[in-house]
C-alpha cells in the first residue's frame, strides 16, 4: 500500500474524511478477520457485558449478537501489530505528525438483521482536547454495503460549529436529527470491500443505521491523536478516573510512534463539556440510550 497521497490529504482536509480502498495487505487482513471471527465465536459463552464484549439485544449461545469488542488492541496482539505497521503509519503521519498516541480502540461488530445503529454525533463531543488534531481510522474487516449499516459522514462538518449533544440538559452523545445545522441530507455512505479503510476527523459528524444485511458488519476503529493534544478534564472518555501516574503511564504505553511531550498545544477550538453525564456512560450505545437521544434511524 502506498503512503497517503497529496490528493487524499486534500480530500481529508476539505471533507473531514477520506476512503482508501485496498489499504490492508491481504495476509494482514486474513489474520485480523480470523482472530475477529474467533472472538465472536468465543462470545457464545458470554451472558453479560464484560471487559471484552458489549452485547447486543438477543445475544445467545446459538446466535451471538455483539455491539462491539472492546479495546481489541489489548485483547489480541494482531490488532496492535497493524496499529504499529508501516502500512498504517504512512497513512496517518501526514495528518497527525511524527508523534502519535492511541487514545482508544474498538471493533464494532454490528450484528446482522438489525444490529444497533449509532446515532449521529461528533467524536469531539465525547472527548474534547486542547487541540483537534485527532482522528479515527475505520478498518473494514468485512465487505460493507448500503444494507450493512455503513458509516455515514457529513462532508465539511469538521469545519463547522460543534453541535449540541444534549437532551433536556443531559449529555446524550447524539445530535438532535431535527437540527437543520446537522445537514443530515448531505450524508455520504462509506462503503467498500474488506481491507479498505476510512479516516475521519474528530469533529466530523457521522453515524450509522442498523445492519439489515445477512452478516455482521465488522469495523475495527483506532482513535488517534497528535501527542500534544491533551484531553480536557471531565470528558467522558477512557481517561476519566485516572490519577496522574496512571494517565502518564497510559499515554506512554499507547504511543504509536514518536514521544509523548508534556507540552500541550492550545488551539482556539470550540468545546462543550460532556456534562452532566447520563445515567450510563459505559459506551456510546449506553450513553445514547440512557441519555434519551432522539433517533434518526428506524429499525425494521
Amino acid at each position: 500500500m502506498a503512503p497517503l497521497t497529496s490528493q487524499q490529504k486534500s480530500d481529508y482536509e476539505r471533507d473531514g474524511f477520506v476512503l482508501i480502498e485496498n489499504a490492508v495487505p491481504v495476509e494482514i487482513l486474513s489474520r485480523l478477520q480470523a482472530v475477529t471471527l474467533d472472538l465472536i465465536h468465543q462470545s457464545r459463552e458470554v451472558t453479560q457485558n464484560s471487559d471484552v464484549y458489549d452485547l447486543d439485544t438477543g445475544h445467545c449461545k446459538a446466535t451471538p449478537r455483539l455491539n462491539r469488542i472492546k479495546t481489541p488492541h489489548d485483547v489480541h496482539p494482531v490488532y496492535k501489530e497493524f496499529l504499529h505497521s508501516v502500512t498504517l503509519l504512512e497513512l496517518i503521519k501526514p495528518l497527525l505528525g511524527e508523534n502519535i498516541r492511541l487514545n482508544n480502540s474498538k471493533l464494532n461488530t454490528k450484528a446482522a438483521q438489525g444490529g444497533a445503529p449509532v446515532e449521529w454525533h461528533q467524536d469531539w463531543s465525547f472527548y474534547p482536547h486542547t487541540n483537534d488534531d485527532l482522528l479515527a481510522v475505520g478498518v473494514m474487516l468485512s465487505d460493507i454495503g448500503e444494507e450493512d449499516g455503513p458509516l455515514q459522514m457529513i462532508p465539511g462538518s469538521h469545519r463547522e460549529p460543534v453541535l449540541s449533544h444534549f437532551n433536556d440538559g443531559v449529555f446524550c452523545g447524539a445530535i438532535n436529527p431535527e437540527d437543520k445545522a446537522a445537514r443530515l441530507s448531505d450524508a455520504v455512505s462509506i462503503t467498500g470491500q474488506a481491507g479498505s479503510l476510512s479516516i475521519h476527523h474528530v469533529r466530523t459528524t457521522h453515524g450509522s443505521a442498523p445492519n439489515m444485511g445477512d452478516n455482521p458488519r465488522l469495523l475495527l476503529l483506532y482513535e488517534l491523536s497528535a501527542a500534544d493534544a491533551w484531553p480536557i478534564s471531565g470528558a467522558l472518555s477512557v481517561f476519566t478516573g485516572m490519577n496522574q501516574h496512571e494517565l502518564w503511564d497510559y499515554f506512554n504505553k499507547n504511543m504509536v510512534c514518536g514521544e509523548q511531550s508534556i507540552a500541550a498545544r492550545l488551539s482556539d477550538v470550540p468545546v462543550l463539556m460532556p456534562l452532566p453525564p447520563p445515567t450510563d456512560a459505559t459506551s456510546i450505545f449506553k450513553t445514547q440510550s440512557s441519555g434519551g437521544a432522539k433517533s434518526a434511524f428506524s429499525q425494521t
